[in-house]
């Protein structure tokens, strides 16, 4: 019985993790990236789910401003990760594109937080002359980033750990806007004190089956 009872629980948490966890994988997807020079990151969009007592605190500008912090918090530690694989060697011959060059093609072309979704990632990948853009979504109830702390520091205070958070990103070819990998990931409980704590839990075992980062 009890033998019966550990595997049913193993079974269970094995079923749980793999609904936690997401990854497709462009079967051509290394073969393209050979021929990738530069990529950019564009700002996530992201959904910040506050308890209703904060909800209440705040208003539709408030979090609007918020989220917009959020999601380019995001956008600055994926940059910040790439960073330091291409540091350590793990990163192939590409150009990760500054995240102010990005902000600054984007607004000369009057895309903003609020609109970019309007476009095509083989819209944006020609606006920022790059071979490859990372974009995608972020779902939290405890902002993270540096901007989300400045809006939020004189509201509420000290938020707690984590409960959940969930990260939906794309890689799309410049040339032909198809996509070439996609990752949900769900994190529950503490999730370090920043985005780059974030990034770097959500993207650890990923980064295995990216091909920019891929141990040749």
């Amino acid at each position: 019985m009890k033998k019966s009872l550990a595997i049913l629980i193993l079974i269970t948490a094995n079923l749980f993790a793999t609904a936690q966890t997401n990854l497709y994988e462009n079967p051509e997807f290394d073969e393209i990236a050979k021929s990738h020079k530069s990529i950019a990151v564009v700002p996530f969009k992201t959904q910040v789910k506050l308890r209703p007592k904060q909800m209440k605190d705040m208003t539709g500008e408030q979090l609007q401003r918020l989220e917009k912090a959020e999601g380019e918090g995001i956008q600055s530690a994926m940059y910040s990760w790439f960073l330091k694989r291409k540091k350590r060697g793990n990163l192939q011959n590409i150009e990760v594109q500054d995240p102010k060059v990005t902000t600054a093609l984007l607004n000369r072309n009057e895309i903003s937080y609020d609109n970019i979704t309007d476009y095509t990632p083989q819209e944006l990948a020609t606006i920022l002359d790059v071979d490859a853009v990372i974009s995608g979504e972020f779902e939290t109830n405890k902002p993270m980033s540096e901007g989300a702390s400045i809006v939020l520091g004189a509201l509420f205070g000290f938020f707690g750990s984590t409960n959940a958070a969930t990260m939906n990103m794309s890689v799309h070819n410049a040339e032909d806007g198809v996509l070439l990998w996609n990752y949900n990931k769900q994190v529950r409980g503490s999730v370090g004190s920043n985005t780059e704590d974030l990034v770097n839990i959500l993207m650890r075992k990923a980064s295995r089956r990216l091909a920019y980062t891929k141990k040749k």
